[in-house]
């Protein structure tokens, strides 16, 4: 897998308009985690959590380097007006996740930053987000706040663009995750997997 690359510099274009074309930006260099066989890929230099804080759809303040405390936490951007990446992304996550032990499943967390606050309310994004699983927790919180949370994590955030009610907005599409030592050593791209991701983050979780 793509871990394997030493920490040769990847550019991987990872931004998606949720449209038919993908355009990209690079992230960070590249290197294995302690041992190899991870399904994601692996950064050289790990993501701190940054100190921001953002609105979950209860209402609630989330302060991400805080509320984000469980042993393993999985971060992905996007919007309820996604046309197809972002579904597919949740997806995939929710059927990896779906059928761990309930020991496992309580170590993880799952958190789904929009990038579009002018349509995305709260309750919009709690009740979309529990189609695919209730436990996965929706924040919120003006685009700027937003795309400073995706420049600390690697997750690039435009526009939006276009005109009218169906506007789109670029957004990075990968999922970003967060170990038991409170760093972000891999990310997981669109289409990685179910049974691959699983593995990944249950290999995390038995780390805690």
């Amino acid at each position: 897998m793509l871990a394997g690359l030493g920490r040769a510099v990847l550019a991987l274009f990872v931004l998606s308009g949720c449209s038919s074309t993908d355009t990209g930006a690079a992230v960070s260099a590249t290197t294995p985690l302690p041992h190899h066989g991870w399904h994601g890929t692996t950064l050289a230099e790990p993501y701190a959590k940054p100190d921001i804080t953002l609105t979950d759809t209860t209402g609630r303040d989330f302060d991400f380097a805080t509320d984000a405390r469980r042993p393993v936490v999985l971060v992905l951007f996007g919007y309820t007006h996604c046309p197809w990446v972002c579904t597919r992304v949740l997806g995939d996550l929710a059927t990896a996740l779906h059928p761990l032990d309930p020991g496992t499943r309580r170590k993880i967390q799952v958190l789904f930053v929009s990038v579009d606050p002018d349509r995305d309310t709260p309750q919009r994004l709690g009740a979309w987000l529990s189609r695919f699983d209730p436990t996965f927790t929706g924040l919120v919180a003006p685009l700027p706040v937003v795309r400073s949370l995706g420049q600390d994590l690697g997750v690039p955030v435009t526009g939006p663009t276009g005109s009218g009610p169906d506007y789109t907005v670029g957004h990075g599409a990968q999922i970003v995750g967060f170990g038991p030592d409170g760093a972000a050593h891999i990310i997981w791209m669109p289409g990685t997997p179910a049974t691959g991701l699983r593995a990944d983050v249950v290999r995390l979780a038995s780390s805690s």
